[in-house]
């Protein structure tokens, strides 16, 4: 998916961004105990109530879109014509967990996941059709990058990716083996170093030092934001968004993008089975009114139109890259991740980390 590769004109040494310190995020303290976790994060289930007739949808996505989906764009369809009367049953949690959750029986209508492969699994379970990406955004409903989380005030002077690995430098990043934004943080670690005109060898190298420095893998990338505003670490990887959402509920950290870091497409689509009024949801998303609603949310609108109107919101990075520049999903999921053969299952497997 080319269609979004741009390079900018900007001083090197990273796009800043402050995050001010007010009342905590809503669950972030409470869920400590999930963050420091290994392995599977729990789905939450929740019913957004719409009208008395239409549909019950139920949907599927990833642990870091909970909060636009409940709070801005389902009630924003509710208000259209075509969304009157429905009502949304929801399940949040890491992208690997739930397509194999819906690969397994859980009730599925609109599917929102992490990582192109997870959503290529319930394709090749006929759960999906093999043209969800037929349309003119490519299945993508809104972009991201990944971004360094740090410390109020910066104190380690965190600006660049060979700052992060760092000597006493700590990292929180999600593991990759439950979770889509984990891979697209190494897939930002690895591109970069690309970028700088390193080896494929010497990338994997900085992957594996990275992962050293890493004081704790959570589930889930909501779990790692969790975990970093707990006290854990010194920088953060994590999606944009999750830490401009973090920005709205007051939390007391700040963040830079670094030159050269991933575009992040999270794909959309609705399950072979599902009520038309699925369908009219994920139409629904690419609205311009639905990506004003993303965009308030902390996700870069996938209609240029609107993002050009936030454009100063989501300043872009003169080294921004796709997975495409890196070979694709199918080459990289692959390459890099699969448990039994991938590249970064046997750092991790070094390293005593799950691969389950």
């Amino acid at each position: 998916m080319n269609r979004f590769r741009r390079l900018v004109s900007r001083p090197r040494g990273g796009v800043k961004g402050t995050i001010s310190s007010k009342a905590g995020r809503i669950g972030l303290a409470g869920a400590l105990a999930l963050s420091l976790g290994l392995g599977v994060a729990a789905c939450g289930d929740d019913d957004s109530s719409g009208g008395s007739s239409g549909e019950q949808l139920n949907l599927v996505a990833y642990s870091v879109v909970e909060t636009v989906y409940d709070e801005a764009l389902i009630p924003g369809f509710q208000k259209t014509s075509d969304g009157e009367g429905a009502t949304f049953k929801n399940s949040f949690g890491p992208s690997g967990d739930q397509q194999r959750a819906v690969i397994a029986g859980q009730p599925a209508d609109y599917v929102h996941l992490s990582i192109e492969p997870d959503m290529q699994a319930l394709v090749d379970g006929g759960l999906v059709d093999s043209g969800w990406q037929d349309n003119k955004y490519n299945g993508i409903v809104q972009d991201s990058v990944v971004v360094f989380a740090v410390r109020k005030g910066n104190p380690k002077n965190i600006q660049t990716w060979d700052d992060v690995v760092k000597p006493g430098v700590e990292v929180v990043t999600p593991n990759v083996f439950s979770s889509g934004g984990a891979k697209w943080n190494l897939m930002a670690a690895y591109g970069a170093q690309i970028n700088q005109g390193k080896s494929p060898d010497e990338a994997l190298a900085f992957l594996k030092t990275l992962l050293e420095h890493a004081v704790v893998q959570p589930g889930s990338a909501g779990d790692a934001l969790t975990a970093f505003t707990s006290g854990k670490g010194d920088v953060l990887l994590s999606y944009e968004s999750d830490v401009l959402e973090a920005q709205k509920a007051g939390e007391d950290i700040d963040y830079v993008i670094p030159d050269d870091t991933i575009l992040i497409e999270t794909p959309a689509a609705t399950t072979v089975d599902a009520p038309t009024q699925a369908q009219d949801f994920l139409t629904y998303l690419w609205t311009p009114e639905a990506q004003q609603l993303w965009a308030d949310g902390g996700y870069r609108p996938v209609d240029q139109s609107v993002l050009a109107k936030n454009k100063d919101k989501f300043p872009s990075p003169p080294g921004l890259f796709d997975i495409d520049s890196l070979g694709g999903w199918e080459k990289v999921n692959s390459e890099f991740f699969d448990p039994e053969t991938g590249s970064v299952a046997k750092i991790e497997e070094d390293l005593g980390v799950s691969t389950g």
